[in-house]
């Protein structure tokens, strides 16, 4: 791992000694956790917190979580990193903080659907010790905005699942942000810290977990509040490009069956993609445009930059 800078930790006063059945793993960065860590209260050592400042070098910032982490009523554990290292490093390091025999990844701008949300996480941990079991996520208590209408038509046509369909392609649908692990699982299989940028780090540890373990899929949701604007989506997808190849690359008889896949192999065939793929990019900006033409023409530019790497 390259050197991230000093590492400051800091606990409250039920860390010391408690043996947790469950630890929730919380990462982020500039984003604000202390909602979150409100809505993760109750009593009893069975169920430890982790957060983890992934380098967001906000004072005021880190003086929330802190004054959060103190106050709270479950034994809670606050790691603050002074450089960024990297969302599938930090998840490691999450892991590494924590004590729990299961491991609860969740994103620090979800927010649980029910209120025994972590109550209902240990009840399934005690009783099914699962390898691997994602919860799934909803938008069920993400606000309307304007702003984020495309992210949100796309996110409720293909990630906002059942657990049923899910099951149907486990390892598709997992994602770090609402994800249950038994911690002999990650110590075999970690995420892969060479993943950079955004994107795939996720989907492509669980193809690796997949070829040994079950992936099981629940319906204990939480909502994903940190929806994107169109053209913060669009530069994440740009950003994902390396990572897309390198999960095709390792995982090729997975990745062939995704539709992405299929279609930037049909696209890579087509003539002058640097004159007509921004052309694509513009259209799934165009507020003005019908929402569903813009959702297809970001799923197109999205395919039409992974055709550089297929």
């Amino acid at each position: 791992m390259s050197d991230v800078g000093p590492v400051f930790t800091l606990e409250n006063a039920a860390w010391a000694g408690a043996v947790p059945r469950l630890s929730v793993l919380i990462p982020f960065l500039r984003d604000d956790p202390v909602r979150l860590l409100g809505e993760l209260g109750g009593d009893g050592a069975d169920i430890e917190i982790v957060v983890l400042d992934d380098g967001s070098n906000d004072e005021a910032l880190a003086a929330r979580v802190g004054a959060a982490v103190r106050s709270h009523r479950r034994p809670a554990r606050f790691v603050r990193l002074t450089r960024n290292e990297g969302r599938a490093a930090g998840r490691n390091r999450l892991a590494r903080n924590a004590r729990g025999r299961h491991l609860l990844f969740l994103d620090s701008d979800m927010a649980p659907d029910r209120p025994d949300f972590l109550e209902c996480w240990l009840t399934i941990a005690l009783r099914d010790d699962p390898a691997v079991a994602f919860g799934g996520f909803t938008l069920n208590r993400t606000p309307l905005a304007r702003i984020h209408a495309l992210h949100r038509a796309m996110a409720l046509a293909s990630d906002c699942a059942s657990a049923e369909h899910r099951r149907l392609d486990p390892e598709k649908h997992v994602f770090t942000s609402n994800l249950l692990v038994r911690r002999d699982v990650f110590d075999e299989v970690a995420f892969d810290e060479a993943f950079a940028g955004w994107g795939w780090e996720d989907v492509e540890w669980a193809m690796r977990v997949g070829r040994r373990h079950r992936i099981d899929h629940v319906d204990n949701t939480a909502s994903h509040l940190g929806l994107d604007a169109a053209p913060a989506l669009a530069a994440k997808y740009e950003q994902s490009v390396a990572n897309f190849a390198r999960v095709a690359s390792a995982h090729h008889d997975i990745v062939r069956a995704y539709p992405s896949y299929r279609v930037a192999r049909a696209l890579k065939r087509a003539p002058l993609r640097r004159y007509w793929r921004p052309v694509l990019k513009t259209a799934a900006l165009a507020v003005a445009a019908p929402l569903a033409w813009r959702a297809l023409a970001m799923r197109a530019y999205r395919a039409a930059l992974y055709a550089d790497v297929v």
